[in-house]
């Protein structure tokens, strides 16, 4: 077997057609039918059942197809540490971020990073900490922006920053700063669960998962900070957002921020990337990167302050 059939069965498992997957690979049909033959005779196992329409997977082929998923992530990875030890900053680069983190700080960021590394292909989105946590773990996605710690054996978490919480509330507080006890819940509004950001005010409100916030007859949760302040706004209630998203509000909006005293309640943000994550020039001009264009927009953190967790 040889790396080139790897390429092959895998374009193969992607396109389920015969025609469509010699195109990708720039070869005749023929040619990755003989290759792809040849592997599997190699191993006695089918990977691939040709009788059906499209082709599928056979169950032992699935975990063939893990394994050459695992050891074509291990090749890529040798490719980049050779092109970093030459000094080369090229190819591509996955990174998925929080929705409570990357409109703040994607913004400031991106286009200034990608214009230092011209030959980088960046491919950005928007994934849940469970979602980021699992495509590391498999290998899928070289790097995480989330809330840390996550706590997870395979990945490794380098700091970034840490964020305070503030309190948004249009009720009138003279000197603009509130003590954590003194936060009143019947008039909270949280993002849905699955966000992090939603534990971590409950852990601070000290409010059971399943106690939701009424408004009449109806119980809402948002699903993005938008949303949230959305709602807020028009039904005249309260949240907690992070510091980042707070001055990000309108000017009108940011009069209604109210400061909390110590112990203040922050979250600390992180890069996470797999244990076996070789690109580490990378990494460490992406972490400058961030920690250049957002501590500064971020008050310290007092020696009292409460760190919230993520999970």
């Amino acid at each position: 077997m040889n790396i080139q059939q790897f390429h092959y069965i895998l374009a193969l498992s992607e396109t389920r057609h015969f025609e469509k997957a010699a195109e990708m690979c720039h070869i005749t049909q023929s040619t990755l039918s003989t290759m792809i033959s040849k592997f599997e005779d190699e191993l006695g196992i089918q990977v691939f059942d040709r009788k059906k329409k499209p082709i599928e997977i056979s169950i032992e082929g699935e975990a063939i197809l893990e394994q050459i998923k695992k050891i074509k992530k291990e090749i890529d990875g040798l490719t980049a540490l050779t092109q970093e030890i030459k000094g080369e900053i090229k190819g591509s680069l996955s990174i998925a971020v929080i929705p409570t983190i990357a409109p703040y700080i994607l913004p400031q960021i991106l286009r200034s990073f990608s214009q230092k590394s011209p030959k980088l292909e960046l491919i950005v989105r928007e994934q849940t900490t469970e979602e980021i946590t699992r495509l590391i773990k498999s290998r899928q996605l070289d790097i995480g922006i989330l809330s840390t710690p996550i706590n997870e054996k395979e990945i490794i978490e380098h700091h970034l920053y840490d964020e305070p919480f503030v309190f948004f509330t249009q009720k009138n507080h003279p000197n603009k700063t509130i003590e954590t006890h003194q936060l009143e819940t019947k008039n909270l509004c949280l993002l849905e669960e699955g966000h992090c950001m939603r534990a971590q005010v409950l852990e601070l409100c000290n409010v059971h998962l399943k106690k939701k916030n009424k408004i009449e007859n109806f119980n809402y949760s948002a699903g993005s900070i938008d949303s949230l302040m959305k709602f807020v706004l028009a039904n005249k209630m309260d949240t907690l957002l992070p510091y980042l998203a707070a001055i990000d509000l309108p000017k009108e909006a940011q009069k209604n921020i109210v400061q909390f005293t110590e112990p203040m309640p922050y979250r600390s943000v992180g890069m996470v990337v797999h244990k076996h994550f070789v690109r580490k020039k990378i990494l460490n001009l992406l972490q400058k990167e961030i920690q250049e264009k957002i501590a500064p927009l971020i008050p310290k953190i007092g020696a009292n302050s409460k760190q919230l967790m993520p999970i």
